[in-house]
């Protein structure tokens, strides 16, 4: 599982450092692709292949044909480097308006990369309706 929030900065050549506890459990290759709300998501391989498994049980309709475009169009096998480095590609670069100060999280399953400008963005948006959105996700008996 992963989870919390690092703040780290991207080099002009789309370099990021990723956190060694981090590196350890994505594995040596992973898969970065276009996430929702604007950022990157991060999965491990296995995870990934949990994902694909689901996509192939989509139905052949506009809406999945379309999100799958979305989706996998910008997915990449990655490696770190020996600095413990992640190379983003440029598209991907483009699509989540990463600039120098960027935000790593962990979500469950997967990380997310966002432009500090729009998580700060995201996080002042929704903070007032999060308590809201917990009672509308889990049960009563669901202690948070």
């Amino acid at each position: 599982m992963f989870m919390g929030e690092y703040h780290h900065t991207i080099d002009d050549k789309g370099r990021i450092i990723i956190p060694a506890k981090i590196r350890y459990e994505l594995g040596e290759q992973f898969i970065v692709t276009k996430g929702l709300d604007g950022c990157l998501f991060i999965y491990p391989k296995e995870e990934w292949q949990n994902i694909a498994k689901k996509y192939k049980e989509l139905p052949n309709t506009k809406d999945a044909r379309n999100y799958l475009r979305f989706f996998l169009s910008g997915a990449t096998v990655c490696e770190f480097d020996k600095q413990g480095r992640l190379n983003i590609s440029q598209p991907l670069i483009k699509y989540a308006d990463l600039k120098k100060e960027c935000i790593i999280i962990g979500v469950n399953e997967r990380l997310e990369i966002w432009n500090k400008e729009r998580w700060e963005l995201f996080l002042s948006t929704n903070e007032s309706s999060i308590s809201d959105i917990a009672d509308s996700l889990f049960t009563s008996n669901i202690n948070i």
